[in-house]
């Protein structure tokens, strides 16, 4: 039975995780799988994870299986390069390293795996390991990954935080809460981050202009008289300035550079920045929902995907969303109709009112 918890001599259950990317999304699966381990302590709890998002569960090197601040949420954190597989899927190298990574998880035998993906490229792998019971939702992001699971969860929630929680209840037979997720601590992104901000207000907030793709965009003009009238009221800002967003970071701190400077930096870097940081605003993107998780006061400017849905889970928040905007998830470079709606007031009504500042 998938709840059954019994196992031969002094032997601990092992469940596999399988939530490969993207960096929101696995954000918000990590509340499930804390509360996963708050329920059942003695778990040895592993995750399937694709490579450039590892540093959300490991700020180290090589595959530890003790826990540790550096390490904290998943015993073995095994790296999938599944973006570079899918660029030449054919080639002897995919060949070669798809077996391997069959191989040392069937070495493992885990006795659940756990599809948070619900894509088939999870699902394979989650039946690549031969565990006995593979659970994933019922209705998951692609509905032919159902096939692979023997489990199938009914996730009524709302938010994909709660439905991840679900899935998991389904898994192990017994309910899961979710739990405020632990992030690892890195001392070299520390000390970068005390460096950082040797000459930035105690103050700060972190501006995160982009986001996955084009229509959940707020423009970089209005973060920009955002940061002016922080800066008014002594708030520095950071922008913050992810692979591919240097020019758009560079728009919102023009002729701001005073209060606003440009940040490029690591996930371990990004993770110990958030954490002093006074506030955050964005779109529907990972690093608000990283700051979300760590308990940081959040502006979520949200436009085609719904924040009942997808939104910030944890802290305080508030998000702004046009009555107009609908829920569309194609991948428009231009930002959508109804989150230009969303006035700078607005966010910065929202902004100083999380600040405790006076406007």
């Amino acid at each position: 039975m998938p709840g059954a918890l019994l196992r031969c001599g002094s032997l601990r259950m092992r469940v596999l995780i399988v939530r490969l990317s993207a960096m929101g999304d696995i954000i918000h699966a990590m509340p499930a799988v804390a509360g996963l381990r708050r329920t059942f302590p003695d778990l040895e709890i592993d995750w399937a994870i694709e490579e450039r998002w590892a540093p959300l569960m490991a700020s180290l090197e090589g595959t530890p299986s003790a826990l540790s601040a550096e390490q904290p949420l998943a015993n073995v954190v095994h790296k999938v390069h599944m973006r570079r597989w899918r660029k030449s899927p054919l080639s002897s190298s995919t060949i070669t390293e798809l077996r391997a990574l069959r191989s040392s998880l069937r070495a493992i035998h885990y006795d659940h795996v756990i599809d948070l993906q619900g894509a088939i490229r999870s699902a394979l792998l989650a039946r690549a390991t031969g565990a006995k019971v593979i659970a994933g939702p019922a209705e998951p992001r692609e509905l032919p990954a159902r096939w692979f699971y023997n489990v199938r969860a009914h996730t009524t929630a709302k938010h994909v935080v709660d439905q991840a929680a679900e899935t998991a209840s389904a898994a192990l037979g017994r309910p899961i809460v979710p739990e405020p997720p632990p992030f690892p601590i890195s001392s070299q992104a520390e000390g970068w981050t005390d460096r950082l901000l040797a000459d930035v207000s105690p103050q700060f907030a972190l501006i995160t202009p982009g986001a996955g793709w084009g229509a959940k965009c707020w423009p970089a003009e209005r973060y920009a008289a955002l940061a002016r009238v922080l800066g008014k009221h002594g708030v520095q800002s950071l922008v913050n300035a992810g692979p591919g967003e240097l020019d758009l970071a560079k728009a919102v701190s023009h002729d701001n550079e005073s209060i606003a400077r440009i940040v490029e930096c690591s996930i371990p870097q990004l993770i110990a920045l958030i954490r002093r940081a006074a506030l955050c605003v964005g779109g529907d993107t990972g690093p608000v929902h990283l700051a979300s998780a760590l308990g940081i006061p959040v502006v979520a400017i949200f436009g085609p995907t719904d924040p009942a849905r997808n939104g910030p889970y944890g802290g305080r928040y508030v998000v702004l969303r046009s009555p107009e905007s609908k829920r569309d998830h194609t991948r428009h470079r231009e930002p959508e109709a109804g989150l230009l709606n969303i006035s700078v007031e607005q966010v910065t009504e929202a902004a100083l009112s999380l600040l405790g500042v006076t406007a």
